[in-house]
């Protein structure tokens, strides 16, 4: 049987993490089983122990890369400026509250996907879904600031966190209820998502 290479290694170890991103958020973390998580990642089910202790384990890495990927989406937003979308933070919620994130099959922005199965994890895991949240603060907080300046305003740090909390936590709101009708309910879903776009940034 030949060697596994380092990097060989690596690129399975990337397998798990990316097959757990998608299926925790999908799925939820606790319906996911090892085994087929092993199979999505295209791996037998006795390899997962070589790479991770635990399932925990798992869950705290992913929950870490996911929002890492989310945390990228917004500094290029942010990086990218005005354009005829709008404002970073405009697109940013047209985006988010979108009918194509709503829909997709991986569950999105871990901030919405994971937000109920966090709370019921371990410490480790709601502390790497805190590190996530915090993270879009930052970058919300950072955005509005440079806002309020470019409008000839005097920032102020601890309204423009305000405001940056409340807005994830309209985003997440908003997506979670969405999700939560669109089977059922699909205009009343779609209203929902129309009502969070155009008063989330109010």
């Amino acid at each position: 049987m030949p060697r596994i290479t380092k990097e060989d290694k690596v690129r399975n170890r990337q397998n798990i993490v990316e097959a757990a991103g998608r299926m925790f958020r999908s799925q939820g973390i606790d319906a996911v089983g090892i085994a087929e998580l092993m199979k999505e990642a295209g791996l037998t089910h006795g390899g997962f122990y070589n790479h991770f202790a635990s399932k925990n384990d798992l869950a705290v890495e992913v929950c870490g890369t996911s929002f890492a990927a989310s945390h990228g989406a917004l500094a290029q937003e942010i990086e990218d400026g005005h354009d005829e979308a709008g404002s970073p933070l405009e697109r940013v919620v047209a985006r988010y509250l979108s009918a194509a994130h709503r829909d997709a099959e991986d569950g999105g922005c871990p901030s919405s996907a994971l937000v109920t199965d966090a709370g019921r994890q371990s410490e480790a895991v709601q502390r790497a879904y805190a590190e996530g949240l915090e993270g879009y603060f930052a970058g919300f907080t950072a955005e509005f600031l440079r806002e309020a300046e470019a409008k000839g305003q005097t920032p102020d740090p601890d309204q423009a966190r305000r405001r940056a909390i409340r807005l994830l936590g309209e985003l997440v709101g908003t997506m979670v209820l969405a999700r939560a009708v669109r089977h059922v309910q699909p205009s009343l879903s779609d209203e929902i998502l129309r009502a969070g776009r155009d008063h989330a940034l109010d």
